[in-house]
């Protein structure tokens, strides 16, 4: 990867960050970051936060690694105290960002689970409010993907575990935290391209991720009843463990990114400046809103 610069430097996006081939690199789910070639870039080094979030109090799901380690970075560095979920295979990632956010002097607290049990998603909401006195913010960003050719590859306990993971506990954490959360919180879901433009090979991933563009657009529209914002970000591409560990083919992974007008994946420090806006005061007029993130192909 070229020189670590922060996220306000001007560079030409194509070439901003590594682009395919790259090597193949088959891991076992859930996939672990350190073990990616190249390394994903969350912000480690890049991300400059600014304090606006300070005071906030955050929930994010899936926040050991990929996409909702970015968020965890960035709202740690805007000023948030965190709690992060994590499943507890996943402990390797989950240590290293706790000793980067405690070594920065920020608030974090890791609760392992499952999130396609139901009691573990409040017990979530609760243990939260407990540990930091309150939640402003829920990321429900945990998401499971497996490729397969077609139809007849998709059994039944896969179809069943993406369902859970990514939709019914979506909705279990969001219909806990509408009852606590104040006037002004705000709640981020994790849609994708898929929810847009699906693939065959990816039918039950993506009928999720239609699922939640639906959700997010009817809870918008209630939750503002209580003064809490609800929106959504649709991600492309993205170079996370996700990938490697049987969201694509090997095939695939080695060339992950190229189809993109961008030519290349995108990295998950590049989405935590839209965690950040959507969760802060900057967005109070945004609700019901899906952000697509997809290397400049448009989604619609």
């Amino acid at each position: 990867m070229a020189e670590t610069k922060n996220q306000y430097d001007m560079r030409d996006p194509r070439d901003q960050y590594p682009q395919p081939p790259f090597p193949r690199q088959p891991q076992e789910k859930p996939g672990f970051t350190e073990k990616m070639d190249p390394r994903p870039d969350h912000g480690e080094e890049s991300y400059r936060g600014f304090g606006r979030l300070k005071g906030r109090k955050a929930l994010i799901t899936g926040g050991d690694s990929g996409l909702g380690r970015a968020a965890v970075i960035a709202y740690i560095r805007e000023g948030a105290s965190v709690v992060f979920n994590y499943l507890p295979e996943e402990q390797e990632d989950a240590d290293s960002l706790i000793a980067l956010a405690e070594a920065e002097g920020g608030t974090i607290h890791a609760i392992p689970g499952d999130l396609r049990d139901p009691d573990l998603c409040a017990a979530l909401i609760v243990k939260t409010v407990e540990l930091l006195g309150g939640l402003d913010i829920l990321v429900c960003n945990a998401g499971h993907q497996v490729r397969q050719p077609g139809i007849e590859d998709v059994s039944h306990e896969q179809f069943d575990e993406t369902m859970k993971t990514n939709v019914y506990a979506m909705f279990w954490l969001c219909k806990a935290a509408v009852k606590i959360m104040p006037p002004g919180a705000a709640i981020i879901n994790l849609t994708s391209n898929q929810g847009f433009s699906p693939a065959p090979y990816l039918l039950d991933y993506a009928t999720t991720k239609f699922a939640i563009r639906g959700f997010t657009e009817a809870l918008a529209q209630g939750a503002l009843d209580k003064g809490i914002r609800v929106n959504a970000i649709a991600p492309g591409p993205f170079w996370t463990p996700l990938q490697p560990s049987g969201g694509q083919t090997q095939d695939k992974v080695e060339q992950f990114g190229k189809a993109t007008p961008m030519g290349r994946p995108g990295q998950p420090a590049e989405l935590a400046p839209t965690f950040v806006f959507l969760a802060s005061q900057e967005s109070s007029y945004i609700s019901g809103e899906i952000f697509g993130a997809t290397g400049g192909k448009p989604i619609s």
